[in-house]
């Protein structure tokens, strides 16, 4: 019987389907395979990487076995989505489907980094670089883009107090800029319209208002202290009394590159607009990037008349009313081991 060619079309065609069968069985053994290294594996695709180049790296990493099913089951089921650049952290049980996904979804790799309460932006700049934070770019030039906060603060030189104390997770790679916008987004998103409206009531500008818990944040670690401090402050500016802060010596001291650890009594003569045993008011600006409590303490003082404190060298203070019960406790805490110069 001859065969017509209404025949060889069947034939082709159940040879097509029986191959798109046998593709699709092979294809999807391969994507489902579960592969299970003993620890997580870390692999990095750099920028401009094709899907070829990217499975031969995937292999070497042993991720994948068959970088030809890994080439032709994203570009039959996957393409035109692009698998990201980035590192990547890929934790066991694995599969090569899970893998492609994860890199289309973009799931990289986050390195965490903890930025303390008190720290200037160049203290933290210091922070990233002992730390080999893997970021690109100069965190100190991006700190100098005031304009991120114009808006709140039109006199800002610099991002010194808008760099919010947290715990934050960046990728690798991240651009120095990025990571300050995202710390300045949290500073907002911990100094809302409610603060707003609270300097106003105590017509202070935002400027102020961080300048004075960032004096908070210098002179006591102690969440319960920060609103007598801060009362202390309120209070003695009020008087038109001087702040006799040393904290902002240091930073005056700092600026010059001239602090050594110590704080001498000659310095309480240093020539600065940060001195505050000089200079009546607030200084300049924020002498370091304060946190949320202190933030609060200074838009919230204690209800007290609290003119003097002292440290009793153990991390607490004691608070007078009066410059004489703030000399007996200067005698009694500072009189061996004398920290400052109030």
């Amino acid at each position: 019987m001859p065969i017509t060619p209404r025949k060889i079309i069947e034939i082709l065609l159940l040879l097509l389907v029986l191959a798109n069968l046998g593709l699709t069985y092979y294809l999807a053994r391969r994507l489902n395979t579960t592969i299970s290294p003993q620890a997580p594996v870390g692999v990095l695709i750099e920028k401009g990487q094709g899907v070829g180049s990217i499975a031969q790296t995937l292999q070497k990493s042993r991720l994948i076995k068959d970088t030809r099913a890994f080439r032709l089951a994203y570009s039959l089921y996957y393409s035109p989505r692009f698998l990201r650049a980035g590192e990547y952290w890929f934790e066991p049980p694995l599969t090569q489907k899970r893998i492609m996904l994860q890199m289309m979804a973009g799931k990289v790799r986050l390195h965490p980094i903890t930025i303390p309460e008190g720290l200037t932006y160049k203290e933290i700049a210091g922070l990233l670089e002992e730390k080999a934070y893997p970021l690109r770019g100069s965190f100190l030039e991006a700190c100098q883009k005031a304009e991120l906060v114009s808006d709140l603060d039109p006199k800002a030189p610099n991002l010194e107090g808008y760099l919010f104390p947290e715990t934050y997770h960046f990728p690798r790679g991240i651009e120095a800029l990025e990571m300050v916008k995202a710390m300045v987004e949290q500073f907002r998103k911990n100094f809302g319209p409610e603060d707003l409206a609270r300097s106003g009531q105590l017509s202070l500008t935002v400027r102020e208002v961080v300048t004075l818990a960032s004096l908070i944040e210098k002179e006591t670690s102690r969440e319960e202290e920060k609103p007598l401090v801060s009362a202390v402050f309120h209070n003695r500016l009020r008087l038109g009394m001087k702040l006799d802060c040393d904290p902002t010596i240091i930073y005056a001291l700092k600026l010059e590159g001239r602090f050594d650890g110590n704080l001498r009594l000659r310095d309480k003569d240093l020539a600065s607009p940060y001195n505050t045993y000089l200079y009546r008011g607030l200084p300049p600006g924020p002498i370091c990037n304060p946190g949320r409590a202190s933030l609060q303490a200074a838009l919230h003082p204690a209800p007290v008349d609290y003119l003097y404190f002292v440290s009793r060298n153990d991390g607490s203070h004691v608070f007078n009313r009066s410059y004489q019960e703030h000399l007996r406790a200067v005698s009694r805490y500072q009189l061996k081991n004398s920290r400052g110069l109030r």
